[in-house]
């Protein structure tokens, strides 16, 4: 089977251009009606309702998750089995986002007018703002299309991900109004690359105790060495002679290889001579992924951890960060 490589790029092109094109133009649709469905979400005291059949219930799936986990209770309701008793699961509290692009899918008609008796308020997202759907609805939002990506101009394409993008826009403005925040998205991601970054704290990943390396002022370099090596976190950190756990300076790879080629003898040099003394510390208390930016700003791979008092109470490098998932 001989294969066209070039006209295989193009088609690839071409959807895309296409699709952004259809999402370009919902622009002149973000309108009165757009601001009405906001609102009714926000005003909703129970739970989204999303209907959809075929590819639109693929995409009404997302847009149910999508809603979820920015601030509005929502999940995904099938049309026919719907009809077949699940209907029970809307009340009269929730609200209904009907999706059907041509806007007279049979299976979502046949229970419209039972939701209707609940008087519960319905938005529908369609193509067709001329179609059933859309005049039996409360609220129409117009997604409709110039034209299909698919070649054959017949697999839903440019249709389901202006769909899409629509539903995203509603779910992202009305977390915006209701002045949801990261807090708050972390309480439903717990889970994951996502919810490591931002959940996990510095003090969940730190070296603590005796695994914090740590060495007196009035140390010899030789002695910061040892510890270096013992703890194996690429630094140390050298604290007050009597206060071991106040932080005066850190000693480094780096500032190791500086000593060494000024000529420093390590069974005669003081740590304190050759230690940095102009330092950043990070408190304990900061997001692990926060720490990210610091460091790469300072162009460190190592940090000591202090607490609200300001005494050291751990350490960590960049390995413990990859480590942890938060990278």
């Amino acid at each position: 089977m001989s294969v066209d490589k070039l006209k295989i790029i193009a088609t690839g092109l071409s959807v895309l251009e296409i699709e952004a094109k259809a999402i370009a133009e919902l622009r002149d649709k973000i309108n009165a009606e757009f601001v009405e469905s906001c609102l009714a979400l926000l005003s909703c005291e129970g739970r989204v309702v999303v209907l959809g059949i075929g590819k639109s219930g693929h995409i009404g799936r997302k847009i149910a998750a999508t809603l979820s986990s920015t601030g509005s209770p929502a999940f995904f309701l099938h049309p026919a089995e719907a009809s077949h008793g699940d209907l029970g699961m809307i009340t009269a509290k929730d609200l209904v986002i009907a999706l059907s692009y041509s806007g007279e899918a049979s299976e979502i008609l046949t229970i419209v007018p039972s939701i209707k008796r609940l008087d519960v308020k319905i938005i529908a997202l369609t193509g067709a703002p001329h179609s059933t759907l859309a005049k039996i609805a409360d609220i129409s939002l117009d997604i409709g299309v110039r034209q299909e990506a698919c070649p054959l101009g017949l697999a839903p394409t440019a249709s389901t991900t202006a769909m899409l993008a629509m539903g995203d826009a509603i779910a992202l403005a009305v977390l915006e109004a209701r002045g949801f925040t990261a807090d708050d998205f972390a309480k439903s991601h717990p889970g994951g690359k996502l919810g490591r970054r931002l959940l996990l704290k510095i003090e969940a990943i730190m070296h603590t105790g005796t695994n914090i390396p740590r060495v007196q002022q009035e140390s010899m370099l030789i002695d910061a060495l040892i510890e270096m090596s013992e703890k194996r976190l690429g630094f140390t950190t050298i604290v007050d002679a009597e206060d071991h756990n106040r932080i005066v300076g850190i000693f480094t790879d780096g500032d190791l290889r500086r000593a060494l080629s000024n000529g420093s003898d390590v069974h005669q040099t003081r740590i304190h001579e050759v230690m940095t003394k102009k330092f950043t510390t990070i408190p304990s208390h900061l997001l692990a992924a926060e720490a990210i930016p610091i460091m790469e700003k300072l162009k460190t791979l190592v940090m000591p951890v202090i607490n609200e008092q300001g005494q050291l109470v751990g350490a960590f490098n960049m390995h413990d960060l990859f480590k942890a998932g938060v990278m």
